[in-house]
């Protein structure tokens, strides 16, 4: 199977896709997702890939095509517009994200958060009244929310989920307290409010590194003393030992024998 990844217009979210074997670098590319078709521009070179089940792309489209939804875009300010003001109207407890016409015009998004459930019936008439097309709204996560405005994470950059990430990945405490971090709300958390999805990018490699690394509380002899593990350092390849008189070392990881139980 032949791949390549494809950056979809609207939602800019880059994906992974199964293509034909004429899809080259740069080209525009209609591709079919779960909520239809989508376009998009083909931004790497083809791959071979086993993975199955990926989304793929269904044809090339005409310049008119490609014209005609340029021309949809132009309106989606237009419809965000619209959508606010109704949903300020039938006071609704929601908060617009972002809206996306689907390739074609066939169908009209509007994403949005809520912490409850809302009836929004009333508005989607109000919306296919205005607009003359399906309409869908869909609600999301905190972190979709996050992903839509964007902001600055506590390293100084735009936000990974707004950047590069397509699908957010379970992030647990456990990862937090692996890497040695402290739990601290504040550095932990990303602007969505949750775990911050960086935390699982090294979990693997401090595992590995880890592997061999005696456990906290472990008694270990340095030299010809005794002491007990109260900080590993997998990075550094050393462990931090505090000794029977109080005093702290680190110590590579080598040069530590564990007491037999």
């Amino acid at each position: 199977m032949k791949t390549c990844y494809v950056r979809l217009r609207g939602s800019q979210s880059v994906i992974k896709v199964e293509a034909p074997e004429d899809t080259k670098k740069g080209d525009m590319v209609v591709c079919e997702l779960d909520k239809g078709l989508c376009l998009g521009e083909v931004i790497t070179d083809l791959k071979e890939s086993s993975n199955e089940n990926l989304p793929r792309i269904v044809k090339k489209p005409t310049e008119e095509e490609v014209s005609e939804f340029i021309s949809l875009e132009k309106k989606i300010g237009y419809a965000l517009e619209f959508c606010k003001r109704k949903i300020e109207e039938l006071n609704l407890p929601m908060k617009l994200l972002n809206a996306e016409y689907l390739f074609g015009g066939t169908k009209l998004i509007f994403y949005f958060y809520s912490e409850t459930r809302v009836d929004f019936r009333e508005l989607v008439r109000e919306l296919a009244r205005e607009f003359k097309v399906r309409i869908e709204l869909r609600q999301v996560g905190v972190r979709d929310q996050a992903k839509a405005i964007g902001g600055l994470g506590n390293c100084g950059n735009v936000v990974c989920c707004k950047r590069f990430l397509n699908t957010f990945s379970t992030v647990s405490i456990k990862m937090v307290k692996e890497q040695n971090l402290a739990l601290n709300p504040s550095k932990i958390s990303g602007i969505c409010g949750r775990l911050m999805c960086c935390l699982s990018y090294e979990y693997e490699i401090y595992l590995e590194c880890k592997k061999d690394f005696p456990k906290i509380g472990t008694k270990v002899y340095v030299g010809g003393e005794t002491g007990k593990v109260v900080k590993q350092n997998p990075i550094l390849g050393t462990v931090t030992v505090q000794m029977e008189d109080g005093r702290e070392l680190n110590i590579p990881r080598e040069r530590l024998r564990v007491e037999e139980q």
